[in-house]
């Protein structure tokens, strides 16, 4: 099955493309022998902000329907010079426009206010702000164009167990036929605020098949093979346990099977 992958129309060019990736920096190390967990973390594709190297952002949620957007540069070794914030204040009863305050915090970085607004557009949707309270859509840089009848679904990036962790909303897009620029709609609380840089996935996504399921009840023979085949495999998984140099006893078994499969 081929994707085919197309820019951020507002930033191309930018961002690190999307990879699997089936490590987790802060999970314990015993997940490195638990080949299902990897897999898990592994499917689909980490998807990058559309920033470069040197550039990040913090959005962050003040309650009231006030967000706030700030824009760091860092063109040496040191720490990041803030550039520009701007404070985005949605309408009372969501009836209004949304306030837009710009404020410049660097005289060696000038920049327009018209490209600190098009930055602005280009890392976050305005329009989907405070859907629900506290909302904010993150813009990938990276989009995908599905085969005919395969969807594309944004997830947050699997297994991070770092707290806090803010939730996101889950979607699906008929990415066969609609041309969508990916979205990661994150969810935050008065105070909370998300960090984006250059190498720092911002979501997942991973691709389905958009056909219908079919649940129907085992029968007895297949009963009976199930329990047959869950039997053999915790035989043969017993029989090939190994233990690490921490004294970690784990079983390839899993991974020797799936790696056969594929042969």
């Amino acid at each position: 099955m081929e994707v085919r992958l197309f820019p951020n129309s507002m930033r191309p060019g930018t961002g690190l493309k999307p990879r699997r990736e089936a490590q987790r920096p802060l999970l314990p190390q015993h997940a490195r022998h638990c080949p299902v967990l990897e897999a898990g973390s592994a499917l689909g594709f980490l998807v990058y902000p559309p920033l470069e190297r040197i550039e990040s952002f913090y959005v962050g949620y003040q309650g009231d329907g006030k967000y706030q957007l700030t824009y760091f540069l860092n063109a040496s070794q040191s720490q990041g010079a803030a550039i520009f914030s701007v404070a985005l204040h949605l309408p009372m009863g969501s009836i209004g426009i949304v306030r837009e305050q710009l404020t410049f915090m660097s005289k060696e970085h000038p920049v327009s206010p018209e490209t600190a607004m098009a930055l602005t557009r280009t890392f976050i949707v305005p329009e989907d702000l405070g859907t629900p309270a506290g909302g904010i859509s993150l813009r990938g840089a990276t989009n995908f164009q599905t085969p005919s009848g395969w969807d594309t679904v944004y997830t947050p990036v699997f297994n991070m167990i770092e707290r806090p962790v803010p939730p996101m909303m889950v979607i699906r897009v008929e990415t066969d036929w609609y041309a969508h620029e990916s979205e990661f709609r994150y969810v935050l609380q008065p105070g909370e605020g998300i960090n984006c840089a250059h190498n720092i996935p911002i979501g997942q996504v991973c691709f389905v098949p958009r056909e219908e399921i079919t649940a129907r009840d085992c029968t007895p023979e297949e009963l009976a093979a199930i329990k047959q085949s869950k039997e053999e495999f915790f035989r043969e998984k017993a029989a090939t346990k190994q233990t690490t140099g921490y004294g970690l006893e784990y079983s390839p078994h899993y991974l020797r099977k799936s790696r056969s499969q594929k042969t």
